[in-house]
């Protein structure tokens, strides 16, 4: 379900993203949903501890809500090498420190230096499909060089936006050699592999017939054309109304 309507939701305050967020949630919940990934950083830095620990109780215990930050911050120390680690991000995933806060607990015995950087331009740019223009090569490097400059020493940059990988071409141009760049799709993907291995009675309640429906708040046509970007196949989505 995307809320294309209301994107973006980087610049929003904290609880305007959790009153968008707990109505998408409730929707897919409405519509029989027993598990909910968060596939937004800003979604999951800003709505996804209220959602879990004030709504869940109340609305039905035996559904789940998961987000993408905290498989990412669990999966990065198998990626740097000194402990240097570059969060790459909105404004609003940066604003809330969620990243600082999450790798401090989680790693606290590593000592690990985290610097971040808010990009707010690059999801305009990829929803506007100007992701090979000049204009998207400046200001890849631009937020590169900036958060560079910050920590010199930084061997990992994570892109803490789903949006940010299709940018991946060119904020290779811009990376030194001897940085990995981490995406977060696969390790969220593992992640929630992982998660139902461990909890069978949630794995349980999930069908099985491996069908993947696209729903929108936006104009189906207008959402369909970005999301062929993203899925690199053709998409049919669905308008519905929060």
């Amino acid at each position: 379900l995307g809320d294309n309507a209301r994107t973006p939701y980087g610049t929003r305050s904290f609880d305007v993203v959790y009153k968008y967020t707990r109505e998408a949630v409730l929707k897919l919940f409405g519509m029989g949903c027993k598990l909910v990934i968060l596939a937004c950083n800003t979604a999951s830095a800003k709505a996804l501890r209220t959602i879990q620990q004030v709504d869940l109780p109340r609305i039905d215990s035996q559904r789940r809500v998961l987000g993408v930050i905290r498989p990412s911050v669990e999966a990065v120390a198998d990626f740097t090498g000194n402990g240097h680690i570059g969060i790459l991000a909105t404004s609003g995933t940066v604003a809330s420190e969620s990243y600082l806060l999450e790798i401090a607990k989680i790693h606290s015995e590593k000592g690990f230096l985290v610097t971040q950087q808010a990009c707010p331009m690059w999801v305009p740019i990829v929803e506007n499909n100007e992701m090979n223009s000049p204009g998207a090569a400046f200001f890849v490097q631009k937020y590169i060089d900036t958060i560079l400059q910050a920590d010199p020493q930084i061997d990992t940059l994570v892109l803490a936006c789903t949006h940010y990988p299709l940018l991946r071409s060119v904020i290779d141009r811009f990376i030194p050699e001897g940085i990995t760049v981490i995406q977060q799709g696969e390790i969220v993907a593992r992640s929630l592999k992982d998660y139902l291995c461990r909890h069978p009675e949630m794995e349980r309640e999930l069908s099985r017939r491996g069908q993947i429906e696209f729903l929108t708040t936006e104009k189906g046509g207008m959402f369909d054309k970005m999301a062929a970007l993203f899925m690199q196949a053709e998409v049919t989505s669905r308008h519905v109304e929060l």
